[in-house]
């Protein structure tokens, strides 16, 4: 079967939830994603809002169940040998729409072709097939290895934040709103009181703007004695969708290279993205006015190709003191609106 070598690999991956304009709550899923020849095999399908099988929030046994069956320990659940590689994020329904492949062994290898969009028992690759996707040869060995560690549990980033602010009722809206999109938040004015294990498990601490700096250099001493290597998120505003992205981005700490946006800038004229596949992107800006009160304004909701990007901003929409936030799948990026001042 001709088909070239190709790396496999696996890592976390995240289909962001968010709070949508008309209250609807997009569920927020954490998944492992399959990486191939280094790069997730997600980003090659364009804009596509899907998850693999691998969630983390499925029942251990179901997850076991689809790592067995990827290494083909069990009849494909799919005719013609086709297995689900990513699928709905929301209810997983085949009816939904799901990216599909056959999987199957050559000699020691496995191979994963005919790559398709399903939304039924059987494939059309005449009308639905990924073409210029796969085939994919994969050294037996390393496949095995990769997808057999997952059977210790499926992978979990830590999407907990500490809230500190010196208001602590400040901090009850943005707390629901993180709790709301998948990612655990707490409140407290210290670290101090907090036990060293529990200070372990959060992956970024948010400083409100009332926090002085003596009380952060004890929070981050707190962190420090427990061991835990937390990132820092200084609210750049009173704006909890706002804050709720600096959070996100806090917490991805994955390298830029398996990130759809790796760069985000900002003037009163324009916006400069840079995106590492093609893909959705939405920009948002934020403006505080003179009374601090949010204006929002969607900048731009479209279809971006790999590279570079300017898209214009309308200088009144950020005016003053305002703040831009880019979205795509499973990527989030903020920036503060720069105002060189006039010579």
């Amino acid at each position: 079967m001709a088909a070239e070598y190709t790396t496999f690999g696996l890592a976390p991956a995240t289909r962001a939830g968010a709070v949508r304009a008309d209250g609807d709550v997009q569920v927020h899923r954490d998944f492992v994603d399959f990486v191939v020849d280094g790069r997730p095999l997600l980003f090659r399908l364009s804009d596509l809002d899907a998850v693999s099988p691998l969630a983390s929030d499925v029942p251990p046994a179901i997850f076991a169940a689809q790592v067995r069956g990827l290494l083909l320990e069990t009849e494909a659940p799919l005719p013609g040998g086709r297995y689900v590689i990513y699928g709905c994020p929301e209810c997983e329904d085949l009816g939904c729409g799901a990216v599909t492949a056959v999987i199957l062994r050559d000699g020691d290898d496995f191979v994963w072709r005919d790559f398709a969009w399903q939304t039924g028992d059987h494939a059309d690759l005449e009308r639905n097939s990924y073409r210029g996707i796969g085939p994919y040869r994969f050294a037996g060995d390393g496949y095995r290895a990769a997808l057999a560690a997952l059977l210790d549990g499926p992978a979990r980033s830590r999407r907990r934040v500490l809230l500190i602010d010196a208001r602590t009722a400040l901090l009850a809206r943005p707390a629901a709103a993180l709790r709301a999109v998948g990612i655990g938040a707490d409140i407290t004015q210290d670290a101090g009181g907090v036990p060293a294990d529990e200070l372990r498990t959060y992956g970024a601490v948010a400083f409100g703007r009332a926090v002085t700096e003596e009380a952060r250099a004890a929070v981050r001493r707190a962190f420090a004695d427990a061991g835990a290597d937390v990132a820092e998120v200084d609210g750049l505003a009173p704006i909890v969708p706002l804050l709720v992205a600096q959070i996100e981005h806090a917490l991805d700490r994955g390298p830029a290279e398996r990130r759809r946006l790796t760069r985000l800038t900002a003037t009163r004229n324009a916006a400069d993205v840079e995106v590492t596949s093609a893909c959705r992107v939405r920009l948002t800006a934020y403006r505080l006015d003179r009374l601090h009160r949010t204006h929002v304004h969607e900048v731009f909701d479209g279809v971006l190709e790999p590279g570079g990007h300017r898209l214009a901003l309308d200088a009144k929409a950020v005016k003053g003191e305002a703040f831009v936030v880019a979205r795509a799948s499973g990527s989030v990026l903020v920036t503060a609106v720069a105002h060189p001042e006039r010579g």
